[in-house]
């Protein structure tokens, strides 16, 4: 029955690596649409709400995967990013049911719930970035290009677009490298 339980556990390692890897994908994506566009439209904002949707679980799947070697304290960071993914997730629904044009105004509606996310994210990933180079069960570079990839997507607010797209990439390469991770790493 162990072997049984190391085969269940290896898909389940396989599904959360390519699902990480995936979502990534499709959230830069939906970031590349709406800088194409100038703005929102509703087909680049339904794939950024099924991109984001994905993150939380994938987020505490990552912290789960990487027991017991992660500190049991990254939980919280765990948690705290997927929290704030929680909260953008629903800033997507609000865009689509207000017909929002674009992300400027989405922050203007938003205002001081937008920062405070933003700020919990900012840590949260930092954090989280620093326990997944801690832990060394995923690659280590992935936790530094979450940890990086967040602090430039708050750097490059309000900085012309292709910076941001930059910022915005080094983030999703912080988790699709961790999915990745899970996917070429030997199976014990």
């Amino acid at each position: 029955m162990p072997e049984m339980a190391s085969i269940e556990r290896s898909r389940a390692h396989a599904l959360l690596g390519a699902s990480a890897v995936l979502f990534s994908v499709l959230y830069y994506v939906s970031d590349l649409l709406e800088a194409a566009q100038g703005g929102f439209s509703s087909g680049q904002l339904w794939l950024t709400l099924v991109a984001e949707a994905a993150i939380p679980p994938i987020v505490i799947g990552l912290y789960l995967v990487q027991r017991p070697r992660i500190a049991r304290s990254a939980l919280i960071p765990a948690v705290g990013y997927a929290y704030a993914y929680v909260f953008f997730t629903g800033t997507v629904v609000y865009a689509l049911v207000e017909g929002t044009p674009d992300y400027a105004t989405l922050s203007e509606q938003l205002g001081l719930w937008m920062t405070v996310h933003g700020v919990l994210m900012f840590i949260a990933g930092v954090w989280f970035g620093a326990a997944v180079v801690r832990a060394g069960v995923l690659p280590r570079w992935t936790g530094v290009a979450l940890a990086l990839g967040v602090t430039l997507v708050v750097a490059t607010q309000g900085a012309p677009e292709g910076l941001q797209l930059v910022a915005a990439a080094v983030r999703a390469l912080g988790i699709a490298g961790m999915g990745a991770g899970l996917l070429v790493r030997p199976r014990a």
